[in-house]
């Protein structure tokens, strides 16, 4: 393949400025497909590679990209094939048609069926990058536009229900930390809706228009994390058949959410510390440094204070993220917005099954207004989906709904606790009890508990249990 780079070429033609964007390319030759993605992440872009349309509908399906360059002719899955599931699936993603046996009949095809350009090769790499940085232009207008008619008013709309004093202070806080970009730490208890804040300040932002990126941290293990994060080269590692783009890559230009930081093991946290400062990273198995402009938000349902006494967390870390913190607060504290929560949900329920849902007496209101909902607003809007989809009936009262709020069944054990007793005793109580009650289920205790696997499991090797035994039978 003959390709020539001028190097005074930046993405600058006809006097237009054109961001750079993640570019996916696919091509079944190796040295062709290596070629260009060399010339692309010299221009700017961000690129992961694929040797099969098969294998670029599994990145498609994960990541979402600006534009794909792919070659027609391949083994299996033709490119045009790849072009025909962008178009179906309704993909932003602007396709360029890459081949070595131009006919004008494919050139028709793969653009009816929504290419945005076709190549012919050879090429050389000045006509490549001016088509890509045209392509990424369309895309992030795309986006741009779907944000501006959908994405954002939704948020808007769905995120802050309550008309209290606190969520009204709320909202006063997100559109004053939206119109700037510092990080911002937004901590309170699971379920009351953490990660809806976070949406709520990027779609009030001046990143609407850009890519808002979500990483569930307590899902991801230390070395998928760090992958997960910030990409790897192929061969970095055992199963890393390709290159692929980290999150940091894919909010370049918006917003990152890291949901649960605290969940980041400590030598992670280095790293991460190092991007905030920096706005840098390398990629897991390359030496080429990256910049991105992004906007990191972060949530935690943790008492970070302690986790930084206790050695989880660095101090360093979470004085670059909690710049501007903002509290979430847990239902139990704003219970006037319960009926109000609960009209929400019912439309939202209505809407979902297609039927008139039940309404709820004033038993079942004055019920659930003395429930302390330990699960947070997440709890409510659970119980409510259950009353809509499970109950017959065109009203219900208190005792109908009352077996579904199994929080309030533990509370007489409480009353045999005996005063004075110590608070880590208190805890180490309260964990059994619950543990108890899911039947030693982990992951239901834990978010119950509204804390990590990890923090519990390490709790309970303190108090001398087996790992993973069923029943929960002390160790020895």
């Amino acid at each position: 393949m003959a390709m020539t780079r001028d190097k005074r070429t930046e993405l600058n033609w006809h006097g237009r400025q054109f961001q750079p964007g993640t570019v996916l390319v696919v091509d079944d030759h190796m040295p062709s497909r290596q070629a260009m993605a060399d010339i692309l992440q010299q221009a700017g872009h961000r690129v992961e590679t694929c040797s099969s349309a098969a294998e670029a509908i599994n990145a498609l399906n994960r990541c979402d990209f600006d534009v794909l360059v792919t070659d027609l002719n391949m083994p299996g899955m033709s490119g045009l094939d790849l072009v025909r599931h962008v178009e179906k699936q309704q993909l932003r993603t602007r396709p360029i048609m890459v081949t070595a046996y131009a006919t004008v009949s494919s050139a028709v095809e793969a653009i009816r069926h929504g290419a945005f350009d076709y190549i012919e090769k050879p090429f050389d790499a000045n006509q490549l990058e001016r088509l890509v940085a045209e392509a990424v232009h369309h895309s992030k207008l795309v986006l741009a536009n779907r944000m501006t008619k959908s994405e954002v008013p939704t948020i808007q709309t769905v995120t802050l229900v309550g008309s209290s004093r606190t969520m009204t202070e709320l909202r006063q806080r997100i559109a004053q930390v939206a119109t700037t970009s510092e990080t911002v730490l937004i901590y309170g208890e699971s379920g009351t809706g953490k990660e809806l804040v976070a949406r709520a300040i990027h779609s009030q932002s001046n990143r609407a228009s850009g890519p808002f990126v979500s990483v569930n941290c307590p899902a991801l293990s230390a070395h998928l994390m760090e992958s997960e994060l910030f990409g790897h080269e192929k061969g970095a590692f055992t199963g890393a058949d390709s290159d692929r783009i980290g999150r940091f890559e894919m909010a370049d230009h918006g917003s990152l959410l890291l949901d649960e930081i605290t969940e980041i093991e400590p030598p992670l946290q280095a790293k991460l510390l190092r991007v905030l400062q920096e706005k840098a990273f390398e990629r897991v198995g390359a030496s080429r440094t990256l910049q991105v402009d992004v906007r990191v938000l972060a949530t935690t349902n943790r008492d970070l204070e302690k986790e930084i006494a206790e050695g989880r967390f660095r101090q360093d870390l979470y004085y670059r993220l909690a710049v501007l913190p903002i509290w979430v607060p847990p239902l139990r504290d704003r219970k006037e917005d319960i009926p109000e929560l609960i009209a929400h949900f019912q439309r939202q329920c209505e809407q979902r099954l297609a039927r008139p849902v039940p309404e709820l007496d004033h038993s079942a209101l004055s019920l659930l207004m003395e429930h302390d909902w330990p699960g947070n607003v997440r709890e409510l809007e659970n119980l409510i989906t259950r009353i809509c989809v499970l109950t017959t009936e065109t009203r219900v009262n208190a005792d109908q709904i009352r077996k579904w709020l199994p929080a309030s069944i533990s509370r007489p054990k409480f009353e045999n606790i005996p005063v004075g007793i110590s608070i880590q005793e208190m805890e180490r109580y309260l964990i059994e009890a619950t543990l108890e009650r899911f039947g030693g289920h982990r992951e239901k205790t834990a978010k119950a508990l509204g804390i990590g696997v990890r923090t519990l499991t390490e709790k309970l090797r303190q108090y001398g249990y087996a790992p993973r035994e069923k029943r929960f039978s002390r160790a020895g």
